[in-house]
């Protein structure tokens, strides 16, 4: 198998963690509360990040940690309102929202770098809004608190990928990466401490739930996509990350019990056909950069 094979396989095995997570995080919900299954997550997620890569956690230091704590400030309020949007919606919706960044990414980044995004960026954005129709708009043309809190999401994840891009440049990307997880962590344990209380005890199928997440979505998973996206290109290896979607809906079904309307359905292959497109390179501009949300 060629370097850019395997790198692809790798890719496409963390959108599979990825995918599992989005019933994993709805079960653990009917246990822990927002901010303790966050604050837990990211802080051990941390820990396990660091322990592989001590060595790189000396340049951890001046304009890359001002940087890691801007974005892992942007990285917590997405999982926040994730994970609160999850709460009022279904996993398979959840994931398909939440994937909409993909698109989002080129207009934010034309804010940032002045560079107008390209008209393949333009149709994706079109298509996607069509597809967010299908899969959100209820009866009298209303949209769930859930599916809200999962677009908000989204925008917030596409500042998130766009702040990476340009940051990412200049700084060690394990360094940046550690700083994210224990910002978020720190965050999510501080604003548990205020507005939840603590656990009195957790069941054990949430601490096996927990340990998904911590270990494979979080720690694991986060190494794969660093080591995938190292041996193949950028454009091949956002299109399989943008799998996490497919697979977060397949494991609704499967695991959740989610039952898929045909509308529903039709919304989740348009959104996943403007996630692709979107993760096309522009031939006059070159190769985005890919990044998953969960």
């Amino acid at each position: 198998m060629s370097r850019s094979a395997k790198g692809r396989v790798i890719c496409a095995l963390a959108a599979l963690i990825w995918g599992i997570a989005f019933v994993v995080m709805k079960d653990a919900l009917d246990n822990i509360g927002v901010f303790w299954l966050l604050a837990v997550r990211f802080l051990l997620g941390g820990v396990i990040v660091s322990a592989v890569f001590h060595r790189r956690l000396g340049r951890l230091r001046g304009k890359t940690l001002l940087h890691s704590v801007q974005v892992g400030a942007v990285l917590a309020a997405a999982y926040i309102v994730q994970t609160f949007g999850l709460r009022e919606t279904t996993p398979g919706k959840n994931a398909f929202l939440t994937a909409v960044y993909c698109v989002i990414v080129p207009f934010i980044d034309w804010r940032w770098s002045r560079k107008a995004p390209g008209a393949r960026a333009l149709l994706a954005g079109f298509i996607c809004l069509g597809g967010i129709g299908l899969i959100s708009l209820e009866e009298g043309l209303t949209v769930g608190a859930g599916d809200l809190l999962s677009l908000l999401c989204g925008v917030l994840f596409a500042f998130q990928v766009t702040m990476l891009g340009h940051y990412g440049r200049e700084d060690d990307p394990i360094a940046l990466t550690v700083g994210q997880l224990v910002t978020v962590g720190v965050i999510c344990l501080t604003g548990a401490l205020l507005t939840e209380p603590i656990p009195a005890s957790i069941p054990s199928t949430a601490v096996w739930e927990i340990g998904y997440l911590v270990v494979f979505s979080t720690a694991l998973a986060l190494m794969m996509q660093n080591v995938g996206q190292s041996m193949t290109s950028p454009a091949s290896a956002g299109i399989l990350l943008s799998l996490e979607s497919v697979f977060g809906a397949l494991s609704s079904v499967l695991f959740y019990g989610e039952q898929l309307s045909v509308r529903v359905a039709v919304g989740f292959a348009v959104v996943f056909a403007a996630v692709v497109l979107s993760c096309l390179p522009e031939r006059a501009r070159g190769e985005q950069r890919a990044i998953s949300s969960y």
